[in-house]
This record gives structure tokens, C-alpha cells and sequence, in this order.
């Protein structure tokens, strides 16, 4: 138990702390809201985008060569830094499907979530898969409909498109002035208050200039026409009369979204959807885990000693140190650089000396850290993804869920004479989660095969298996393309013609089959298996 001077000192950085995770579909804008974040918060001087031009900036938060080339997310990033009276802890995650395990690992270590929309989309494929994953941890969620200086579909559409399609109810937090070309600002519905932004040269890559004044103010001023105001007066007088009255508890809950528009790209509504963040969204809670006797019990964070637990893994950020990286989501207590903790998993005493705040891949020495914060320590060879380390705690932190890998592959190196290096690459990243490694279960002494939930994260891995270990490897695909995980007696499995067992790093076991018919073929045939959609 922390003494009570501690306690205070605890509760008070806790209720500062902001951790959220970015959530979207490829392509909604994710990125781009996290590099503002960045610009807003005084990291940054100057916002680059995504694909940045021939000499210029790309965002900060992808920091791997292969997603500066690509503009695309393919692995979760961590950033930590203040803004305003708050303390940030952001983690983007990647939109692409194929790389969905580690968002879902990373959403584990969220108090909240941002939902990023493309306001000419909508609702796409991969934020119905990621929202559904916040709604069975009971994740707060806050949405951003960003791109509103494109063509797009109507806000009230919009609405009810999140409504419909993810059902939970939406509230407008504020409302556009004009889209596309006409994107002028937002009002707020309750106030009647309208912020509109100017156009610079320099676009988003500085924070926008705004004036704020009333609708009627706007009006009489000529920053909005009379058919301007007409229409969203008329507009706010439906959302008064129809729309969902905002509330807290019920967003804590997640059964509300509070709804903010605006556009990464001009930063028009960016910053008061940050300020809103920070006042909306929850400090960290209490933590669930395992206890010793099959329960489980709440980890308070601020009466607790210190705890955490390992959500991610990342090896080789930095060429010049070459060191794999564990991401710590502290849940409990005080952090202090140099401290002694106990590995649950292994029951060894681990000093914690070399630790880190990361801002991407750049890295400062943090000494050190509250509940809520993201810390990055070396792991020495010790740390696997689920671990829970802590100061006399009894306990597991809930394991990471696992999903069934959909693509399986024999992978090689080209050059036989290298077959140290690959060696080495594939198990590091296999223990990063990138990929998964199974072995044959009638034959375990079989060469294992490589398997990932999408096709992407083999180009990923081949990348990085030249660019950070000198290999170039080929890569032979087998015809699995579903899997299931199996509970219960492999022998007594009725199985169809061609499917394979295997068992993952942790010997569950895993049925690899060719076709989708199979997976009902053998939940039928077998009704004294079960067949879980993810383990745990």
C-alpha cells in the first residue's frame, strides 16, 4: 500500500492523464489528426502530412521507412507530451486490416478512443471492426468526421449513419458551416456560438486562425449570407428537437459518442475537438486481473504500488541501438527509473534502468510515471506481449487476445549462408506479434510455417527482415486461407480432407483449413469442441 502523501501526489498526475488510441479506417485521416495533436501541443513546429512531397516532412508518428514510403500506419506508435493542463498519452494505430492484431493489442492499453470518419465514406469496413472491439471492452469513444473541406455526405447522414450502423447514439458536440469548398467552421448548438476559420498559405501546416463571435454576429458581419444562416438555424432547431442530448455518464459507459467535425488537413475544428477531448475524456481506472485463485480483482491506481503491463513490442526502432523495445501501459502506483519489479510470468526480479518516453521512435529518458502513461523499457530477452510486471503484486493483468491467422506461408532466406540472421529476424518479430509461428502438431520438428491475419504483413515482414537483418528471404504461400482455434481433444476431431493442425508459440491449438464451409463443417461434426473466435 502507497503512503497517503504518495497517494495524493498519485491521484493528482492521474487526474491529468489523457490515454487514447486512434482508430479509423485506411485513408480517414487518422495520421494527420495525431501529427496536429503534435502541432497543437507545441512539439512540433510545423505539421507534415502523411505522403509528404519530394524534401518535405512526413508526419512524425510513422516513424518506419516502409510507412513513410507507403503513407500508411502498419505499426502502433506511441507519443506522450502535455497539452494545455493535460498530459497526453496517443496511440495511433494502424487503419489497414491486415495489421488489426496489433490495434486490437494497443486498445487494450486505451482509456478512450478517438474514431476517425472520412465525411465522404462514412462508416467503413475497418472502423466497424475496430469500434466493435471498443464496444466489448466498454471503451469510451469520441468521433472526428474530418475531410469536411472535401465533397462529402451530409452531417445529418452522417449521424445517422453511426447511429445505424456501429448502434450507439451520436451527439454533435458543434456543426459545420458549409462543406467542401465552403467549409468556413463550425457553431455550436447549444451556444449558438460559431468559430470560423481563415485560410493561410501554409494550409495545415500551421495552427489555423479563427474568429469567434454568435450566428447573429456572423450575419450582420457578412461572414456568413443570409441563406447561410437560414439553413443552419433550421438545422439546429431539428438537432434541439430530434437529436441526442449529451451525456456524460452514458459516454463514460459507452453508449453515447459526443461528435465533433472539422478537417486534419486545414486544422479547421481541430483545436477545439482537442479541448473538448480533454475535458471529456476519462483519466485512467482501475484495471481488471487475474488473481491467484481463478477471480479477479480491481488494481486500484492510486492505493496500489506500482504495476504495469506489456501491450507491445517493437524491435530495432532505432539502427543504431538495434534493441527491442517492450511499450508499458503503467496501471498502478508510481514509476520510478532504476526500480526493481517482479516478472509475474517468470517470478525473476527485473531492474527497470533503461526507460523511455517516447515521442515515436525518438526516445528521452523518463525517470518517472503515473497511471496512464506509456513507458518504453530495453527488454533484455525477458518481456513477452500480455506480461504483467508489478512491486509485490499477486496478480496477471487479463492476457492479450489472439485471433486466428488467415494466411499461412513457408518463408526462406535466398541466401543460405545467411540463415543466422533470418533465424534471428523471425523470431524477434514473431515475439513483437508481427507474425505468428506454428508448427505442425503431428510433426513439430517440421519446419514451422509463418502465418498473419492479412497478406500486408508479409511485405512488411520481408521488409524488414532485409532492412534491419540483412536478409532477403522468398516466401511460399499454402493454400489456407481460414483458421479456428480448437478446445478440446485434437485426437477426437472429425476433420475434412486438407486441413492441417498446428499449434501456435503457446501450444493452443490452431486447425488450418482451405475453404469458409470448412469452419462450419467442423463445428457440426464436432460438438464437443469448442471453437472461440479469439484466445486469450
Amino acid at each position: 500500500m502507497t503512503e497517503p502523501l504518495q497517494q495524493r501526489e498519485i491521484a493528482s498526475q492521474i487526474a491529468k492523464r489523457r490515454t487514447f488510441a486512434i482508430i479509423s479506417h485506411p485513408d480517414a485521416g487518422k495520421t494527420t489528426l495525431t501529427e496536429k495533436l503534435l502541432l497543437y501541443s507545441g512539439q512540433i513546429g510545423v505539421a507534415g502530412m502523411v505522403r509528404a512531397r519530394k524534401g518535405g516532412r512526413a508526419t512524425s508518428s510513422d516513424w518506419m521507412k516502409l510507412e513513410q514510403e507507403r503513407g500508411i500506419s502498419v505499426s502502433a506508435s506511441a507519443m506522450q507530451f502535455p497539452y494545455k493542463d493535460a498530459i497526453i498519452n496517443v496511440l495511433d494505430t494502424p487503419g489497414h486490416q491486415d495489421f488489426s492484431e496489433d490495434t486490437y493489442r494497443t486498445l487494450t492499453a486505451a482509456d478512450s478512443a478517438v474514431m476517425v470518419l472520412d465525411a465522404g465514406k462514412g462508416v467503413e469496413a475497418q472502423t466497424r471492426k475496430l469500434f466493435a472491439v471498443c464496444r466489448m471492452q466498454r471503451t469510451p469513444i469520441l468521433t472526428f468526421i474530418n475531410k469536411m473541406d472535401l465533397h462529402g455526405k451530409e452531417p445529418l447522414d452522417l449521424l445517422q449513419e453511426v447511429e445505424d450502423v456501429l448502434g450507439i447514439l451520436a451527439c454533435p458536440m458543434n456543426w459545420p458551416i458549409g462543406h467542401g469548398a465552403e467549409f468556413r467552421g463550425v457553431v455550436y448548438p447549444e451556444s449558438r456560438q460559431v468559430m470560423l476559420f481563415r485560410r493561410s498559405e501554409m494550409r495545415g501546416a500551421q495552427k489555423a486562425e479563427f474568429v469567434s463571435m454568435s450566428l447573429d454576429e456572423a450575419l450582420h458581419a457578412g461572414e456568413i449570407t443570409g441563406e447561410q444562416h437560414k439553413q443552419l438555424a433550421e438545422e439546429l432547431e431539428l438537432l434541439a428537437a430530434a437529436g441526442n442530448p449529451f451525456s456524460h455518464e452514458k459516454f463514460l459507459q459507452g453508449e453515447i459518442t459526443p461528435v465533433f467535425f472539422g478537417s486534419a488537413l486545414t486544422n479547421f475544428g481541430v483545436e477545439p475537438f482537442f479541448d473538448s477531448f480533454s475535458s471529456l475524456a476519462p483519466p485512467p481506472h482501475a484495471y481488471p486481473a487475474d488473481a491467484p485463485n481463478g477471480g479477479t480483482v480491481e488494481v486500484d491506481p492510486v492505493t496500489s504500488p506500482f504495476s504495469a503491463y506489456v501491450f507491445k513490442i517493437q524491435a530495432n526502432m532505432n539502427p543504431k541501438h538495434r534493441d527491442s523495445m517492450a511499450y508499458l501501459r503503467v496501471c498502478s502506483g508510481h514509476f520510478e527509473r532504476d526500480m526493481v519489479v517482479r516478472h509475474h510470468r517468470s517470478g525473476k526480479e527485473i531492474r527497470l534502468s533503461r526507460s523511455y518516453s517516447l515521442v515515436a521512435k525518438d526516445r528521452s529518458t523518463v525517470d518517472e510515471g503515473y497511471p496512464g502513461d506509456i513507458i518504453g523499457v530495453i527488454n533484455p530477452g525477458v518481456f513477452a506481449i500480455g506480461d504483467t510486471v508489478s512491486v509485490g503484486g499477486d496478480f496477471n493483468y487479463k492476457p492479450m487476445p489472439q485471433f486466428p491467422p488467415e494466411i499461412v506461408a513457408q518463408i526462406r532466406p535466398t541466401d543460405v549462408l545467411k540463415h543466422k540472421q533470418f533465424d534471428k529476424g523471425i523470431d524477434q518479430l514473431a515475439h513483437e506479434g508481427a507474425v505468428q509461428i506454428l508448427r505442425s502438431y503431428r510433426n513439430p520438428k517440421d519446419p514451422p510455417l509463418v502465418a498473419a491475419v492479412g497478406k500486408l504483413q508479409f511485405e512488411v515482414l520481408q521488409f524488414r527482415l532485409k532492412e534491419e537483418y540483412g536478409v532477403t528471404s522468398a516466401i511460399d504461400f499454402l493454400p489456407y486461407r481460414h483458421s479456428v482455434y480448437v478446445v478440446g481433444d485434437v485426437k477426437a476431431l472429425n476433420l475434412p480432407m486438407g486441413s492441417f493442425v498446428a499449434l501456435d508459440a503457446r501450444d493452443r491449438t490452431v486447425l488450418l483449413l482451405t475453404a469458409e464451409w470448412e469452419k462450419k463443417y467442423v463445428r457440426e461434426k464436432n460438438p464437443d469442441h469448442q471453437f472461440p473466435d479469439f484466445v486469450r
